[in-house]
């Protein structure tokens, strides 16, 4: 008996697994025995080091069971297992492309809990992978390497950024980059920049000045690699942040009303608290402050030299080896980069005149592209010749209807950025195409129209100007402008603040008993003594230039040669017709002075918090004043503000150039039947339209009618009530169907009708 009893503790002492476990609890009373399991390790690995290749399937077996009990043991033992993380150092930098794969992957594994214990750092574990990375033939081993060393980098920066261990990778992914810029090594150095960034681990310049070396290399993927970086790195990341938020939603109020009705348990208590518990971290995350990512475009150091070089590298240079696609790639980052910082690269636009033809493969994307570059500070000169090559090659009456309404959205969106891109001759001609019969085609003269009576309608004939531009242009409030010209910046929206005060001081006044309006002999010490005006009068004092009093025609006095014309056109007609043009020469006066009189409120006064909710409530309310139905003069007025009002990191699509073209196209036999069997979902499943109906109230959670639960109900349950029905009486009968009249007049059980 006791012969079995010390075989037995010797079994268990030799499963590694177990000896695992008892060392956890206590070391010191095992400390021989891991000796002993650490010298056979050693013996094992000097045999294996002797010849890796030709090891054999025991030798393999039992040393990767040694390296993943010490590796779990190691920090217990921390004295004894120093040399242990170099030994595996060691045999995965020497051995890697002749380790037998899952042995491999166990040294890969081991070193990487051996970082979670801390028992090396980061640094040296990353400097340790990162080289085999770059190195090794075996794809297995590139996507486990790359897994490990993403990893490592969140689990380093969750807490709080680990700046130290960011600067040195991100320098050895710099110099891997311009030491060799012909290798294809520096596309580890892209992909692991472009996931740190998408998941806002790495969120400085350092990472975008190594995607910019990206782009300047002389390998193709590199390259693209790169581009893509600048042209879709942002999208991702804010796509990432969304899918994150959406994952976190949790309807409360369905699982309120399930714990409602449902028999209560402890599992669905346990849910109702994960429930309110991601409810308060979604709120907690709400009031945090917002973290400030910065775009790549705004963290570049040198916009204009990195501009010129991709122009100069990529697309001038007769040697580049990359194909139209790649090319189209960079330019499209060229143009971005030109446009977002409004950069002076002349060259570039004469690099466009040759793909403007309606043949050039991918035109609507070179159009795109030009209208990127474009912005107010590119001279008009250079602009000229390419909006007049468009029209040319792109709008004509032989043109197709596809064609001839991307040219004028290409055209569009060039003026937009730039107004004295475009000639009035030209633009008068183009204008007139709005009569198409293409929708397409008249859609997009009438945005050109629209935009130029907002920005230049002094280059349109009279007849297209509309009526507000040509009060504009009367009463002086819409110039002409000028090349480099900027506009002076205002607070959005005070116009309406401004506004809503002199409603609600005429609407005290009101109330008062006075006249909603000041008359002139009202004295200043009168209104003094009224407390809610004394911020009014504060602005009507001769030190802030004074209001114009538009309703007396002797106070009128607005520029020199206006107020000549009327008097000569009196003179020429007879008492009748003065009389009337007096009339309206008065009304253009007045809005004329109107439109001329500036916001001083924000220059006299200072805006309380109140007055900046409330400016915030008035421009909410005047945001959803243009979302609704309104005539086609206003809503084309609409679509001109919001082509101006577009973010300039906002890029611009070869979709949004062929615009309405793909309405104006008849669909094919195959398109319609594509179309038809998108909305019937799955043909295999034959449902009715009430099963259907029933399947997504389930799914929403909703709960079912009487009958409905009736139809479910237990057939033994509703046996005897059935037996009861057969039996009845005629008596009985009419006795039950009357009072189920009465019943439902009543409205049911509860009497609800009519309530």
């Amino acid at each position: 008996m006791v012969k079995r009893k010390i075989g037995a503790l010797e079994k268990v002492d030799a499963d590694l697994s177990n000896l695992q476990y008892k060392i956890r609890r206590d070391p010191t009373s095992y400390k021989e025995d891991f000796l002993n399991q650490y010298s056979q390790y050693e013996h094992q690995r000097d045999i294996f080091l002797q010849a890796p290749s030709t090891a054999t399937d025991d030798g393999i077996v039992s040393i990767r069971d040694l390296i993943d009990f010490l590796a779990h043991v190691a920090d217990c033992y921390p004295q004894d297992t120093a040399q242990f993380p170099q030994d595996l150092m060691h045999i995965l930098n020497t051995h890697h492309e002749e380790l037998e794969p899952e042995l491999r992957e166990k040294v890969v594994g081991s070193l990487v809990l051996l970082r979670r214990k801390d028992i090396i750092d980061s640094s040296t574990l990353l400097h340790t992978l990162f080289p085999i990375l770059v190195s090794t033939p075996s794809k297995s081993l590139r996507t486990l390497l790359f897994q490990k060393i993403l990893s490592d980098l969140r689990t380093s920066n969750a807490n709080s950024t680990n700046h130290r261990l960011n600067r040195t990778i991100q320098t050895v992914l710099y110099n891997l980059l311009t030491s060799d810029r012909t290798s294809s090594k520096g596309l580890w150095a892209v992909k692991l920049t472009r996931e740190l960034w998408k998941r806002q681990i790495w969120t400085d310049s350092k990472a975008v000045e190594i995607m910019k070396e990206a782009s300047l290399a002389d390998n193709e993927k590199v390259i693209v690699g790169g581009v893509r970086f600048f042209l879709g790195g942002d999208k991702e990341r804010e796509e990432l942040e969304d899918e994150s938020s959406d994952g976190e939603a949790v309807d409360m109020g369905r699982l309120k009303h399930q714990m409602a009705i449902n028999k209560k348990n402890k599992k669905k208590a346990r849910m109702m608290d994960n429930a309110v518990a991601t409810v308060k971290k979604k709120e907690r995350k709400k009031k945090q402050p917002h973290p400030l990512n910065f775009s790549a475009f705004h963290l570049l150091h040198d916009p204009q030299g990195f501009a010129e070089a991709l122009f100069s590298k990529h697309l001038q240079n007769t040697r580049s080896k990359l194909n139209l696609e790649q090319k189209l790639l960079v330019l499209q980052l060229v143009s971005r980069l030109v446009g977002l910082h409004k950069l002076t690269v002349i060259s570039l636009y004469s690099y466009f005149l040759k793909y403007l033809t309606p043949r050039q493969p991918s035109v609507t994307s070179f159009l795109a592209s030009l209208a990127q570059a474009t912005h107010n500070l590119v001279p008009p000169d250079v602009l000229e010749p390419l909006v007049q090559k468009i029209a040319n090659e792109f709008v004509s009456e032989a043109a197709a209807a596809e064609v001839a309404s991307a040219g004028l959205n290409a055209i569009r969106e060039i003026c937009v950025r730039q107004p004295l891109a475009i000639n009035d001759t030209l633009l008068q001609d183009l204008v007139m195409y709005r009569k198409s019969k293409d929708k397409g085609v008249m859609m997009a003269a009438k945005g050109l129209l629209s935009l130029y009576r907002e920005v230049g309608a002094d280059m349109l004939k009279k007849r297209d100007r509309g009526k507000e531009a040509a009060m504009g242009l009367r009463s002086g409030q819409r110039k002409e402008q000028r090349f480099g010209e900027e506009a002076v910046g205002e607070i959005e929206g005070l116009e309406l603040l401004e506004r809503w005060k002199e409603e609600e001081r005429q609407r005290q006044r009101v109330e008062k008993g006075l006249p909603a309006e000041k008359s002139s002999d009202e004295s200043e010490g009168e209104d003094d003594e009224d407390p809610g005006d004394w911020e009014v009068d504060e602005a009507d004092t001769d030190d802030s230039g004074g209001w114009i009093n538009v309703e007396s025609d002797k106070e009128i006095d607005i520029s020199d040669s206006d107020d000549d014309k009327p008097a000569a056109k009196k003179a020429k007609v007879d008492s009748a017709t003065s009389k009337v043009d007096d009339d309206k020469e008065n009304a253009e006066d007045q809005a004329a002075a109107t439109a001329l009189k500036l916001s001083t409120l924000a220059t006299t006064r200072i805006l309380t918090p109140a007055d900046l909710a409330k400016l915030q409530e008035l421009r909410l309310s005047a945001s959803i004043n243009q979302q609704l139905p309104a005539s086609q003069r206003k809503r084309a007025a609409q679509q001109a503000a919001a082509l101006q009002a577009r973010h300039a990191d906002d890029p611009l699509t070869a979709a949004e150039i062929e615009g309405l073209a793909s309405l104006s196209k008849k669909s094919t036999k195959a398109d319609k039947i594509a179309l038809a069997k998108a909305g019937k979902g799955d043909e295999s499943v034959h449902q009715s339209t009430q099963a259907k109906r029933k399947e997504k109230k389930e799914a929403l959670g909703k709960s079912t009618t009487n009958r409905e639960k009736a139809r479910k109900k237990n057939f033994m349950m509703t046996l005897g009530k059935g037996k009861a029905k057969g039996k009845r009486s005629l008596v009985e009968q009419g006795r039950v169907l009357k009072a189920h009249v009465e019943r439902s007049k009543r409205g049911g059980k509860r009497g609800n009708k009519g309530k």
